[in-house]
């Protein structure tokens, strides 16, 4: 500890009587303490800790108006965590009356009439103290900053992770980046609209692009085939649920489950008619079923090589027709509501003009 930070300190001298006042300041301000605050009126204390932010308070406990222990009570009621130590003053010498004093939140007390040495070696040690204190806690929070920080860092790589992972799908098959920014977009606007934090709606805006993440596991021949499916072939195009979940699992972050949540679910239908499972209702995850309507509705209104865009209408249309057996009615009807910002949506992610 560099011998001149003590001295810097700044102490709170609080007594009722002027003598006292005079006599502490020449002994301390003899002994090189360049910042000290005399205060006579106890109910200045609270004022003058606000203004100053003292290391140090040097306090008596017999004074009119309040005593020591009401102004030690009124600093502990600030929950100030780097509270300074408080050095009673005191010509009452009987155990109670000390024990009370440090019961309270003192943690030293020197006698009257003061005894220099005695008076100037508790000070100092109670500054070093305090401002090995200060130091500590100030260490605290640059560490602490430091972990943010860091936690940020691992936050966006996860998230980049993410964002590669949704586009390697997109590579497979004909779906492009302005679907997924249109699907996500609108999964996070029907999360929010239904209640979800924003720390949740943040989740959803950067799981829900993972949802078909499957797909990289579907053989060329079955994925890219432009026409209906056979059988056998639809059986293995359902599989890219389960493998995008299989890709997803074995991490316990909040966005890496999110996203195997609805790369499993969002084919599942309200009715129970759905796969992979057979879920039902409520039994699939409500990331799955926001996830199953904002994925239908812009694949409808999408054009694709092998099918023209549907026009809202018709996609609307279709979507009421199947409230209560593909889609959650509740989720549908929020879909309704919320219709003209859903197209402000697809609008602003729309596809760019080919040339």
């Amino acid at each position: 500890m560099n011998d001149k930070q003590p001295k810097r300190a700044c102490i709170l001298i609080v007594d009722d009587e002027a003598a006292n006042l005079k006599l502490l300041d020449r002994m301390l301000g003899g002994q090189g303490y360049e910042n000290l605050i005399l205060i006579q009126d106890p109910r200045e204390v609270v004022t003058a800790y606000h203004e100053n932010r003292p290391d140090l308070i040097l306090l008596d406990i017999n004074m009119p108006h309040l005593d020591g222990y009401e102004v030690i009570d009124q600093l502990n009621r600030l929950r100030d965590p780097l509270l300074p130590p408080i050095l009673i003053l005191t010509a009452q010498r009987t155990k109670e009356y000390l024990l009370r004093a440090l019961d309270s939140g003192a943690r030293d007390f020197v006698s009257k009439p003061f005894d220099r040495n005695e008076l100037l070696m508790r000070v100092r040690n109670l500054l070093d103290a305090q401002l090995a204190h200060r130091v500590l806690y100030n260490q605290k929070d640059v560490l602490e900053q430091m972990v943010r920080e860091r936690t940020g860092e691992l936050h966006h790589t996860r998230l980049q992770v993410v964002q590669r992972l949704g586009k390697a799908a997109e590579y497979r098959d004909e779906e492009t980046g302005c679907h997924i920014l249109r699907m996500s977009h609108i999964c996070t606007l029907l999360a929010r609209e239904v209640g979800w934090s924003e720390a949740d709606c943040d989740l959803m805006l950067n799981a829900s692009p993972m949802h078909d993440i499957g797909k990289i596991g579907i053989p060329d021949a079955v994925l890219l085939k432009p026409g209906r499916f056979e059988p056998r072939e639809w059986e293995v195009m359902k599989t890219h649920s389960e493998i995008g979940a299989k890709l997803l699992e074995g991490d316990d972050s909040d966005l890496l489950r999110m996203a195997r949540d609805i790369a499993l679910t969002h084919h599942e239908k309200w009715d129970g008619s759905g796969y992979p499972h057979g879920l039902a209702g409520e039994s699939i995850p409500q990331a799955g079923r926001i996830a199953a309507l904002a994925d239908v509705f812009d694949a409808l209104t999408s054009e694709r090589p092998y099918k023209s865009a549907w026009t809202v209408e018709a996609a609307v249309a279709l979507i009421k027709e199947n409230s209560g057996k593909h889609f959650d009615p509740a989720l549908v009807d929020v879909f309704l509501r919320e219709l003209p910002n859903i197209i402000a949506i697809k609008e602003k992610f729309a596809e760019p003009e080919k040339r």
